[in-house]
């Protein structure tokens, strides 16, 4: 008798291990029922860590996430801005105008970003980076 038991729970709590281990499930509960869309790159990252660890929970994590749909970024949302719409941001003298900056990132991407705060590093980009916009670097 003691035998049917433990295939019985073990075969329950593996049963419940596979379907809490899809971590867009678990983080972002409101995205199920999504049928396509952009692929949340932090979703698929958190899934792709369960591949590294254990290789079948990853991929059951990742079979939920797709078939429910909560892998996906709501309607609508990004996780980047257009490069397009960046290069409209950026002056002759390759200076970037941090308000419209703010404001396209809030608007494309639905996240507000302080870039204001004192605490923000700025780092200048390289010539080659510049020279992928049309632009020269200034002295």
């Amino acid at each position: 008798m003691r035998t049917p038991t433990r295939v019985i729970g073990s075969l329950l709590v593996a049963a419940l291990f596979t379907q809490l281990t899809a971590c867009g499930t678990l983080f972002y509960p409101e995205r199920r029922g999504q049928i396509e869309g952009r692929i949340d790159p932090a979703v698929a990252g958190f899934n792709a860590i369960g591949i590294l660890f254990f290789v079948l929970p990853g991929l059951i994590a990742f079979a939920i996430d797709f078939t429910t749909g909560a892998i996906y970024l709501p309607g609508g949302m990004t996780s980047q801005v257009d490069p397009q719409d960046l290069h409209k941001l950026v002056d002759a003298d390759g200076k970037v105008d941090m308000l419209q900056l703010k404001a396209l990132i809030d608007v494309q991407t639905g996240h507000s970003l302080p870039l204001d705060d004192p605490r923000l590093i700025q780092q200048d980009g390289a010539v080659e980076q510049l020279a992928a916009f049309g632009l020269r670097p200034a002295a």
